[in-house]
């Protein structure tokens, strides 16, 4: 991740993105760059809108959230009622059971 922070830091900072400005930014925050990735990350960003990217990556999980929340919170209530059932078995049931093993 923070090599795409660093291109984002460039972006902002009205720089170009370039694979001497990422490793300056990286080195700059203590990280020891690797030239593969800075490379990858500069071929991959060649030729694409960072705003437009931006806004669509924000617009992205913002609609999706609604729909992710209620599934989620039936899987709690389903897991709840699970602990319910496996308790049906009091103490004294199993109490029972168990001096029957030992006669």
């Amino acid at each position: 991740m923070e090599y795409v922070y660093s291109a984002m830091v460039l972006h902002a900072a009205k720089k170009p993105v370039s694979e001497e400005g990422i490793t300056a930014v990286l080195k700059a925050a203590g990280v020891t760059a690797d030239a593969a990735r800075v490379k990858a990350l500069t071929a991959a960003l060649e030729g694409v809108n960072i705003d437009e990217a931006i806004a669509t990556a924000v617009a992205a999980p913002v609609a999706a959230a609604p729909a992710a929340a209620g599934p989620a919170e039936k899987k709690e209530e389903k897991k709840e009622e699970k602990k319910k059932e496996e308790k049906g078995v009091s103490e004294e049931e199993a109490a029972a059971g168990l001096s029957a093993l030992f006669g």
